[in-house]
């Protein structure tokens, strides 16, 4: 019952700028830890980027300084905004949540659908 929905995709070229959307909706009681994760082509899928529920934030290195992650927990919703874009930051990006259905403290993982992005040079 629980879905992630990623938006904000896109193409785009060296140096330019692209911001990320992910929603949850379903039944949700709480959400714990959310991140962006990536896949290049050909490559396993690495993090990106992680938030706490109480907005506690890492990045992997080769993003640091270029991209931000946030997050509304009023609106189940988390954010990449990602600038100064390489080529090598083509890839999909997904969205990962942890979350609590229903009040019990188990907690579940759920992820996106994906979402490509690519930078051109």
């Amino acid at each position: 019952q629980v879905q992630l929905v990623e938006s904000g995709g896109g193409l785009v070229q060296l140096g330019g700028s692209l911001r990320l959307s992910c929603a949850a909706s379903g039944s949700i009681f709480s959400i714990n830890r959310m991140g962006w994760y990536r896949q290049p082509p050909g490559k396993q899928r690495e993090l990106v980027a992680t938030i706490a529920s109480g907005s506690s934030t890492n990045y992997a290195d080769s993003v640091k300084g270029r991209f931000t992650i946030s997050r509304d927990n009023a609106k189940n919703t988390m954010y990449l905004q990602m600038n100064s874009l390489k080529p090598e930051d083509t890839a999909v990006y997904y969205c990962y949540a942890n979350i609590n259905r229903d009040g019990s403290r188990y907690f579940y993982a759920y992820w996106g659908q994906g979402t490509q992005v690519t930078v051109s040079s």
